[in-house]
């Protein structure tokens, strides 16, 4: 990252991206499967977030920047990796750095560069969809650009739904990447669905339609709450 990038066109960049992603998913063991049929370029890649290897998995299919919340900047060699790899940090609370934000996105995205958002705003562990923050969709809405939604899953080699890649609640990072080298080889699926936003549709309607597309591609309940987990007491 420190010596190679900075000598690199971005077409170099974005393939040394792409090979480097996909060559640690091999080394933790995981295998992509992948179908990007509907992923025009520059377009706005709209996916769900389960883990800290939910980047790097669609890197390595699809290489493109990124948009996250500022934290990230403070994840260990994550944070590191991802401000050198032209992730988008955005500081929430504040207009006029949203702005900022907006015209830079707008300008990747009217280049042909992909840009990707997880509009839940943080991580799931992978069994069901959270609320998509529609504010997230705006910036390719308002420069006419689709919005491709992506559904993103872990599974087994046997053909269950993994949950070794989560990176949610109590979970920590170290945690997350001894779970992922322990199991057996992993399989991420990655499915480009029919753009959409297209169709002078405002962010909220695009939100919830992307939203339904990946819960029917990774096969998810379009609640909430995991599946399983105790309902709470009655109202």
């Amino acid at each position: 990252m420190l010596a190679v990038f900075p000598l690199c066109r971005e077409r170099l960049r974005l393939r040394l991206l792409q090979d480097w992603s996909a060559a640690l998913l091999d080394a933790l063991g995981v295998d992509l499967e992948v179908d990007l049929g509907c992923a025009p370029a520059g377009a706005l890649l709209v996916a769900n977030h389960i883990s800290w290897l939910d980047i790097f998995v669609i890197n390595a299919a699809l290489p493109a920047a990124f948009i996250a919340k500022a934290e990230v900047c403070d994840w260990p060699l994550i944070g590191w990796l991802a401000a050198r790899n032209g992730t988008i940090f955005l500081r929430r609370g504040s207009r006029g750095h949203a702005r900022i934000v907006n015209a830079e996105i707008a300008d990747l995205l009217s280049r042909g560069r992909h840009v990707a958002v997880f509009p839940e705003g943080t991580t799931s562990d992978g069994r069901c969809l959270l609320h998509f923050h529609a504010a997230l969709l705006q910036p390719a809405l308002s420069a006419g650009r689709p919005v491709v939604p992506v559904a993103l899953s872990f599974w087994e080699k046997s053909g269950e739904r993994s949950l070794a890649p989560r990176y949610d609640g109590d979970v920590s990072l170290i945690e997350s990447a001894q779970a992922i080298i322990g199991s057996p080889r992993l399989v991420a699926r990655l499915v480009a669905l029919p753009p959409c936003g297209l169709a002078g549709e405002d962010r909220r309607a695009v939100a919830a339609a992307a939203r339904a597309a990946i819960a029917s591609a990774a096969g998810l309940p379009l609640t909430s709450t995991p599946p399983g987990t105790p309902a709470g007491p009655p109202a």
